[in-house]
């Protein structure tokens, strides 16, 4: 007789044992699958039941793959780091600190050593800028995260390190002599924020022209032309403002990731807002490979005047400029000039962000600038995009402050009633011979 095996126990006890306890099984097995009666008090369970049933476990499958889905698509919001609303240093603008400086009368300081533009005084409040009777005030504005990277705010840092000497042999004029200028130190901006940087630049700029001195903003990237124009605006009324806009590019770009302002952007928005008409804006240099048609359709629709470097191959840089000249003068009465380094071929200017090139020379740069400031009522005067960690040899930055200066020779000949386009000493254009 053989032994039942140890893994068969059923085996032994007989067929009907084995019958019956495989029975009782399956129905364990069907009590634990079968979902109990969700009956009431006194009910007895039926189809309704069943059916009650049925659609409590339909809708918690349908609850569990809600909540699986919502896994799957986190809440964009949830996504977003904040700034703390309880860091004692959230505000950028400060009002400067003068409780530990020396007792002093209201005015410009001399600083000696010291950098500064050009070499100039410097002043700390508002009082000194009225108090000196400032016609001219240098500020640095040095943002650089509107270009996606690193340099362009040491611009106004490298422009304070240049050469000190002004004037021009051209006119015999010596602005330093003629306009009372100061440095007004740097606006106090957010590091790691564009947009939260164009605010303090604004007040600082309006600061500036509320006292009467023409501001002078060294930038840092094209993004603070927002700030710039609207800050005069804030002065002297909405779509009061003409702009001149030397620049490879033409800066009026939409939404970029979610972003309404970067150095390709300053133009869109001061449009959008409302801070200047589209006919008051006058392009120059513009080429590469970017707008697109629906770019200059967009200038077009808003009556933009632009004048692109084919316009200037084809007809010529002399009468090109004659041409941005009369339009400065077919405005409003206040003129700002937003002067983007790489509007120059990068064979002068390779220190910037962003170079195309084919763009203007040195030579036909200097003449328009200072014609400009000589002839129109300047209000406000920027020039950025000076990359100097990018500028071998510093070409950039000494060609950069030379566009400044020439500026600065114009509105010293304007002061002097000698507002003249075309002119030039009598000593440097001719000899005695003619």
């Amino acid at each position: 007789m053989p032994v039942p095996s140890r893994f068969s126990p059923l085996s032994a006890a007989g067929p009907c044992a084995a019958s019956s306890l495989c029975a009782l099984v399956g129905l364990l097995i069907l009590a634990c699958e079968a979902p109990p009666a969700d009956s009431g008090e006194g009910e007895s369970p039926g189809a309704e039941a069943d059916v009650a049933t049925a659609a409590d476990a339909a809708t918690d499958s349908t609850a569990q793959e809600a909540d699986t889905a919502a896994q799957e698509v986190p809440d964009p919001e949830a996504a977003i780091i904040r700034l703390d609303p309880n860091d004692p240093n959230l505000e950028v603008w400060r009002d400067r600190d003068i409780s530990n400086d020396p007792p002093r009368e209201p005015g410009p300081i001399r600083v000696g050593s010291v950098l500064s533009f050009f070499g100039l005084p410097i002043a700390r409040t508002i009082e000194d800028l009225v108090a000196g009777e400032v016609e001219v005030a240098f500020m640095g504005a040095p943002v650089d995260m509107g270009v996606g990277f690193r340099g362009a705010g040491e611009g106004p840092t490298a422009l304070r390190a240049m050469r000190r000497s002004t004037g021009s042999m051209e006119t015999m004029i010596s602005w330093r002599r003629e306009l009372t200028a100061v440095d007004y130190g740097n606006a106090p901006i957010d590091n790691l924020s564009t947009e939260r940087s164009m605010e303090p630049i604004r007040r600082m700029v309006r600061e500036i022209a509320e006292t009467g001195a023409i501001p002078v903003i060294i930038g840092g990237d094209h993004s603070i032309e927002f700030a710039n124009v609207a800050g005069l605006a804030d002065v002297y009324g909405k779509e009061n403002v003409g702009v001149i806009h030397f620049d490879a590019h033409y800066d009026a770009g939409g939404t970029r990731s979610g972003h309404l302002i970067s150095h390709a952007q300053p133009v869109r928005r001061l449009v959008d807002d409302g801070h200047i008409l589209g006919r008051n804006f006058i392009q120059v240099g513009l080429r590469g490979n970017w707008p697109g048609p629906e770019g200059f359709e967009w200038m077009r629709e808003n009556e933009f005047r632009y004048h692109t470097m084919a316009e200037i191959d084809r007809d010529g840089w002399t009468t090109v400029m004659q041409r941005v000249l009369d339009e400065a003068n077919d405005g409003p009465e206040y003129l700002h000039i937003s002067f983007d380094i790489d509007v120059m071929d990068p064979a002068y200017t390779s220190g910037t962000g962003t170079p195309v090139p084919g763009g203007l020379t040195p030579r036909e740069v200097f003449p328009i600038v200072r014609g400009l400031c000589s002839e129109n009522n300047v209000v406000g005067f920027d020039l950025v995009e000076l990359n100097p960690l990018v500028d071998p040899g510093y070409t950039t930055a000494l060609n950069a402050k030379q566009v400044v200066d020439e500026c600065m020779t114009g509105i010293a000949l304007r002061k002097l009633g000698l507002g003249d386009r075309d002119y030039l000493s009598p000593l440097t254009r001719r000899d005695a011979r003619r």
